[in-house]
């Protein structure tokens, strides 16, 4: 915790007793009419940091023109103390005659009580501030209170800014006010919250103990606010689509399903937001995105949670190709408003997003790196020997194009570090895509790989509406053959395409991803506030 509660033998108190003690500390309180939970506000002016940052840019003004006592070293250590401090009251003396005044609320983390002054650490949202208190400043029967204050308490404090003899920029405190009392001990202070799991189920802790955790959702905040503002600036509009769905389609995933008893009818929470933005660029928006949450049955681990961020755009009138212009320009964008860099290290590796992202083609890719060109493989009878040849696991359903993909994965994927646009799919595992006019056994698409992971996906978006009916068609027999994860055929989905939609490209990615990228966090838990987790039983 953040006070010595050892008893005299040195030995820690039972934690049930230190949850009695909080107890009765606040029966107390509410006896001699000093409940904290009645009081309804406070009035917060002032962050910690900012005051801060404001006292440090006045002391530079008005000392500016201060010439500091130059203070021998040969002289006796009593009398160079004694000017020391000479000269400290000097530069107070200036700072005073123009305080800078402040109220923060946060909590407390640590107490020094030294008889009639005091020192506590106040932590609020945008850091933390040291605090002297002392019985002159307050007043006997307010300084008899804060003495009983406890690390984990809410408190506001009024005063103003002051340097110490240490040189510490602190707050000098006129009042202290008990906001909300703790009632559980906060984690010992030197080792924080260090149980995993723990982290994630109590997150609120978690963001009192560890800054590191909380400066990482800052930055999801702001990654979010940044892609905002880079689509808004490219005349994009935010949209909201609905997430309980008749047919969840738009991705490869098993979807969630509940029942709605109103209309007593199944419906599926959505796994993508691709087909409802479609519609919309039928209706003739041209330009769309939405940044949502999609739920997707699937297993966890450290890339993959069932419910996460998904970022999904369409653009009328372009194609892959400008798809690929606007992910690049959007990611290193936000890397330099966010990072205030395009280069930075994820784990040991450094990445640059300035530097022009690499395109290179799925084909081409496998020929550099398993050394098969699969341009020179017939069918898929030829596709699933070369597979058992390399030891590489199918499904009977699989096509030509589904062992393509199987494929890259083992050979390819673990190599493309820096960003990569890999283009031009096969068919068979593309059922929204336009095919390449050149290549009908492939489509405009490209995934963006980074580190290794796949981040983003992105098409020149199928706008034929027969030819988007055969893919729904394969699909449902992939279905029917076993595969969960297979889409299945939207009649009002086709519908909107024989109204017409026009040449579209699109992307999509997930927002988790992308954090863990730019805050190097090494799992997906790490980046979700509440993550999800089984029940304990």
């Amino acid at each position: 915790m953040g006070n010595d509660n050892r008893n005299k033998g040195g030995q820690e108190p039972d934690l049930n007793q230190i949850l009695k003690n909080k107890r009765e500390k606040l029966a107390a309180l509410q006896a001699a009419g000093k409940d904290p939970f009645v009081i309804t506000k406070y009035d917060q002016t002032d962050h910690t940091a900012d005051a801060k940052a404001a006292y440090e840019e006045l002391e530079k003004k008005l000392l500016a023109d201060h010439k500091p006592a130059v203070i021998d070293d040969n002289l006796p250590e009593e009398e160079k103390r004694a000017l020391a401090k000479e000269e400290y009251e000097k530069r107070r003396a200036i700072m005073d005659a123009s305080p800078i005044n402040v109220s923060i609320a946060g909590r407390i983390m640590l107490k020094r009580v030294m008889g009639k002054a005091s020192f506590i650490n106040v932590k609020d949202l945008k850091g933390d501030s040291q605090v002297y208190v002392s019985r002159d400043s307050l007043g006997e029967e307010a300084y008899a209170d804060f003495k009983k204050f406890e690390p984990g308490d809410i408190v506001g404090v009024k005063g103003y800014m002051f340097r110490t003899q240490m040189g510490e920029v602190s707050i000098h405190a006129s009042s202290v006010i008990l906001l909300s009392k703790n009632l559980v001990p906060l984690p010992e202070k030197f080792h924080g919250l260090t149980n995993t799991d723990m982290r994630y189920r109590q997150r609120y802790v978690d963001l009192i103990m560890n800054d590191v955790s909380k400066d990482t959702f800052i930055k999801r905040s702001k990654i979010i606010s940044t892609i905002r503002k880079y689509l808004d600036g490219e005349g994009f509009m935010e949209v909201e689509t609905p997430m309980l769905v008749a047919n969840a389609g738009g991705a490869a995933a098993r979807p969630f399903m509940t029942h709605f008893n109103a209309l007593d009818e199944d419906l599926n929470l959505r796994i993508s937001l691709e087909l409802y933005l479609k519609r919309l660029i039928v209706g003739g928006m041209e330009r769309v995105y939405e940044i949502g949450r999609v739920f997707r049955n699937e297993g966890l681990d450290t890339r993959h949670n069932p419910e996460f961020t998904l970022m999904e755009l369409y653009q009328a009138y372009t194609d892959y190709n400008g798809m690929m212009d606007l992910t690049e320009n959007m990611f290193r964008y936000v890397a330099q408003e966010v990072l205030g860099t395009t280069k930075f290290t994820y784990g040991d590796i450094e990445l640059d997003f300035g530097k022009p992202f690499e395109r290179i083609t799925m084909i081409d890719a496998i020929k550099k790196y398993a050394n098969i060109d699969f341009d020179e493989v017939a069918d898929t009878e030829a596709a699933k020997k070369l597979a058992d040849e390399r030891d590489i696991h199918y499904e009977p359903y699989h096509t030509k194009g589904d062992i393509i993909n199987l494929f890259f994965e083992e050979y390819v994927e673990e190599n493309l570090i820096q960003p990569t646009f890999v283009m031009d799919h096969p068919v068979e595992i593309s059922p929204l895509t336009k095919r390449k006019p050149d290549r009908p056994d492939l489509v405009e698409r490209f995934e963006l790989f980074i580190n290794s992971w796949e981040m983003c996906n992105a098409y020149s978006e199928l706008n034929d509406p027969i030819d988007q009916r055969e893919r729904f068609k394969a699909q449902d027999a992939a279905a029917a053959a076993g595969d969960e994860e297979a889409n299945h055929t939207d009649e009002d989905f086709l519908n909107a395409l024989e109204i017409g939609m026009p040449p579209t490209g699109g992307i999509g990615y997930g927002i988790d991803r992308l954090t863990m990228l730019l805050t190097d966090s090494p799992a997906i838990r790490d980046v979700l506030l509440f993550p999800t987790l089984k029940s304990i039983q």
